[in-house]
């Protein structure tokens, strides 16, 4: 679990309503948004507990800083803690940064690889109206989460960094946008060769051999690329500071002019990641896509006015031809008024009806034409059904396989019917929906949210032999397998398990519920009627072929109480029986002679 506070670099960005909008909002996903919670507010909604908190900040007018503090709590991918765990966990991290009177809202996410909590806090006291700032709350931070971890049996996670602040966010923008940044090439490619540099020269000729460019700036120093990116050495590394330079080559020396500058055996460009895959051909899709994003956007634009246009002169010619026809008809003054103002409210509401069309077209427009990074182009093509992007997604570094429940599958694939895509993640996951639930498919196996129904589970079981195989290979918690297998049995799915234990329960579920549906010795029902019965007459009593009747069976309900027949008395019954039932055949046979 890694706790993160988000800071706004703007302040006039900082908007805690625009906050929560983002928070709460679903984006048309099913399973996106989890639990929401108000905590310290007198209203019951989100709504209403942002006018109040939005309140609250506007009693301070002395505070200059950020009033809302943003925090991300992420869990490692595979962990679904329930809600009670999660809940404890936001009570006690904002106990930790001191703000457990202030007002918050929070809500959990599941639509990434990761499920994680937003929490917005109001930094202004409901009370005192004083803004309350943590210190070094990424100290704070990690001993929390250390200490929630060992309570709540979660997966350790690494709490204290190791890289400075400018590298991490670099660290985090190839994570996050899928594609190479300065300070991850230089230290992939050629940060050993300049740190091996026992000059002045030797250093800027490594530079010139790699693209780049070492020079002043300010106090200190800076490394340029061909494309004009720029970086500071101390950023790379600690070693590289001017300082640290210095003090191992002696003062600074700048790079010679020369006439001529020789090819470089290698330089950077943004381009994808390291990946598994080649992305040569996507990645010039999506440059040129990108490129012509703005002339793109513009004609669609102007499109979509020219028929907007076009509709509103319609509307106006069809209320132009109306109010002529209205002035030809005969009749008073009174009702043509009438009729006038009836047209003008028609023209109106279809004025009204085109704006909004054509503003929500535009909303429509901008929202497919928007610049992408690399990672969210790829989420979008393999949305849409581009198995290549998909597979490119997967290919990345940071892809890992899942964890926790999980279904895999080997065998004969049984394709049935498609399931719903809710949304896919960077690394790839598609997640299905499956009634109240969600199943990841990473393309290996499948993973089911904890807590999930038995419709959930069946569906998951039902995915798993249909896309990838009827031999079925569960892992996780014990009671996970035995939901498994309830699911299998109840749903009536033609698999099998892998494991022999659970195959072996399986089969005898299957068998105990075969016996208490049917009695043994009594034939089931059929569908059709016997061949003997198919000519449209009836049969007689013996003429029946399921009538059986046995001494043993022939017994009379009595009370517990009354005595047993002795056994001369049941070979009476027995004769009697017989006797009874030959004169009913002999009767049946003379009604028959009579009849015909």
């Amino acid at each position: 679990m890694i706790a993160k506070h988000v800071p706004m670099r703007s302040l006039g960005k900082s908007d805690f309503a625009g906050l929560m909008n983002y928070v709460t909002d679903v984006q048309n996903k099913d399973h996106r948004l989890g639990q929401v919670q108000v905590t310290n507010c007198d209203a019951v909604s989100v709504r209403d507990a942002i006018t109040e908190i939005l309140a609250t900040q506007h009693t301070n007018t002395r505070a200059k800083g950020d009033k809302t503090y943003h925090l991300i709590v992420s869990f490692r991918a595979g962990e679904q803690p329930d809600v009670d765990t999660l809940r404890a966990v936001e009570e006690r991290i904002s106990t930790g940064l001191g703000y457990r009177e202030h007002q918050r809202v929070s809500a959990v996410h599941n639509d990434t690889d990761n499920l994680h909590i937003h929490i917005a806090i109001n930094k202004i006291h409901p009370t005192r109206h004083t803004m309350h700032e943590p210190y070094y709350p990424h100290l704070a931070l990690a001993d929390l989460c250390t200490a929630l971890e060992r309570e709540y049996g979660l997966e350790p996670d690494n709490h204290q960094p190791h890289q400075r602040e400018a590298a991490s966010r670099a660290a985090d923008m190839e994570r996050h946008a899928g594609v190479e940044s300065l300070v991850g090439w230089i230290k992939r490619e050629c940060l050993e060769e300049i740190k091996a540099a026992q000059s002045w020269g030797e250093l800027h000729q490594v530079m010139r051999d790699n693209g780049l460019e070492m020079t002043p700036r300010g106090n200190g120093l800076v490394i340029r690329a061909d494309d004009g990116t720029m970086v500071k050495p101390s950023t790379v590394s600690r070693e590289l500071s001017k300082p640290a330079l210095e003090k191992r080559l002696g003062a600074f020396e700048a790079s010679p002019e020369q006439g001529e500058r020789k090819q470089a055996k290698r330089e950077y460009q943004k381009k994808p990641v390291r990946s598994r895959a080649d992305t040569t051909e996507l990645y010039a899709r999506y440059k040129d896509e990108q490129k012509n994003l703005t002339a793109a956007r513009g004609e669609a634009l102007a499109a979509a006015k020219r028929r907007k246009d076009r509709a509103v002169a319609d509307a106006k010619q069809k209320a132009a031809t109306r109010r002529a026809a209205i002035k030809l008809v005969g009749g008073g003054r009174v009702s043509k008024k009438l009729l006038y103002s009836q047209a003008s409210a028609t023209l109106r509401a279809e004025l009204d009806g085109i704006h909004k069309d054509y503003t929500r077209e535009r909303e429509q427009l901008y929202e497919g034409h928007q610049r992408r990074q690399w990672a969210d182009w790829l989420k979008q093509e393999a949305t849409q059904g581009n198995s290549e992007a998909l597979a490119a997604l997967r290919a990345r570094e940071a892809a890992q396989g899942l964890k926790g429940n999980t279904l895999a599958a080997q065998g004969k694939a049984k394709p049935g019917h498609a399931p719903v895509i809710d949304s896919i993640t960077k690394k790839g996951v598609i997640i299905y929906r499956a009634g109240r639930s969600a199943v990841r498919d990473d393309g290996d196996r499948l993973q089911v949210s904890t807590g999930a129904d038995r419709a959930g589970v069946v569906e998951a079981l039902r995915l798993a032999a249909e896309r990838y195989g009827d031999r079925i290979t569960v892992n996780g918690t014990t009671e996970f397998k035995a939901q498994a297998i309830r699911a299998a049995v109840d749903g009536r799915l033609a698999i099998t398990f892998a494991d022999p234990a659970l195959e072996k329960r399986r089969q005898a579920l299957l068998q105990d519920n075969f016996s208490a549906t049917r009695k043994p010795g009594v034939p089931g029902v059929g569908k059709a009627p016997p061949p003997v019965a198919r000519a449209g007459r009836l049969r007689s009593l013996a003429q029946a072929e399921t009538l059986q009747i046995e001494a043993v069976a022939v017994t009379q309900q009595r009370p517990a109480s009354a005595p047993t027949p002795a056994p001369s008395e049941l070979a009476r019954r027995k004769v009697k029986l017989q006797a009874e039932l030959s004169a009913k055949k002999e009767n049946a046979n003379q009604r028959k002679g009579r009849g015909r």
